[in-house]
C-alpha cells in the first residue's frame, strides 16, 4: 500500500492533537479537557480532568458536585483535578522537570491551574477554548508568560490530519455505530 501525501503537522498541531486525545479520558460530566506538557519537541507528560487516584469519579457516581454552579466558579467544590494540574503532577511523580516546557490545553487554564503552571516554570501555554476566569488572565499578564489561543486554521488542520489518518488506517471500517458490549 502506498500512503497518500499529507503534509506533516507542525509541532503545535501535533501536540494539541494529542491533548485532544487525552481529553477523551476525562471523567468530568461538564467539560472534557486534556493537556500535554512538551519540552524540546518531546512529550513530558499528559493529563486530563478527573478525580484523584483511588477515588470515585463523577462519571462513575453519576453526579457533579458543581451542578448549577457557573463555569469558572467554586473550583473547590469539584472532586476532580484539572488536566493541566494532572499533567504537572504526573511529571512530578515520574521525576521529570517541567521548567521551560510548553503546555497544550484543550481549554484555557483557570486561576488555580494558572498558578500551578507559573510555579512549575511552564514557559508557554497554548489553549483552544476560552474559560471565564478573570483572575487567571490577570495572573498571567502579571507574570509575563505567553498564553496563546490555538488558531482556528490550525484546529482545522488538526481535524484534517486526524480524519485523513483514520481513513488511511481504517479504510474498510463501517460508518455504522459501534455495538457496545
Amino acid at each position: 500500500m502506498i500512503l497518500t501525501f499529507l503534509p506533516r503537522p507542525d509541532w503545535d498541531v501535533y501536540f494539541m492533537s494529542i491533548a485532544m486525545m487525552a481529553s477523551l479520558r476525562s471523567t468530568c460530566l461538564r467539560r472534557r479537557v486534556g493537556a500535554v506538557l512538551a519540552r524540546d519537541r518531546q512529550i513530558v507528560s499528559t493529563g486530563y480532568n478527573g478525580a484523584p487516584r483511588g477515588t470515585p469519579n463523577c462519571m462513575d457516581m453519576g453526579v457533579c458536585l458543581r451542578e448549577g454552579v457557573p463555569s469558572g466558579e467554586r473550583h473547590e467544590m469539584c472532586r476532580g483535578s484539572h488536566a493541566e494540574n494532572n499533567a504537572i503532577v504526573q511529571a512530578a511523580r515520574m521525576g521529570i522537570a517541567t521548567d521551560g516546557a510548553t503546555v497544550y490545553c484543550t481549554d484555557e487554564p483557570c486561576s488555580l491551574c494558572t498558578k500551578s503552571l507559573l510555579n512549575a516554570g511552564i514557559a508557554r501555554t497554548v489553549y483552544m477554548r476560552s474559560y471565564p476566569d478573570p483572575l487567571a488572565v490577570r495572573l498571567r499578564e502579571e507574570a509575563g508568560v505567553p498564553f496563546e489561543r490555538f488558531p482556528q486554521e490550525k484546529l482545522l488542520e488538526a481535524r484534517e490530519c486526524l480524519n485523513h489518518l483514520m481513513e488511511e488506517m481504517f479504510p474498510v471500517v463501517s460508518l455504522a455505530p459501534a455495538q457496545r458490549p
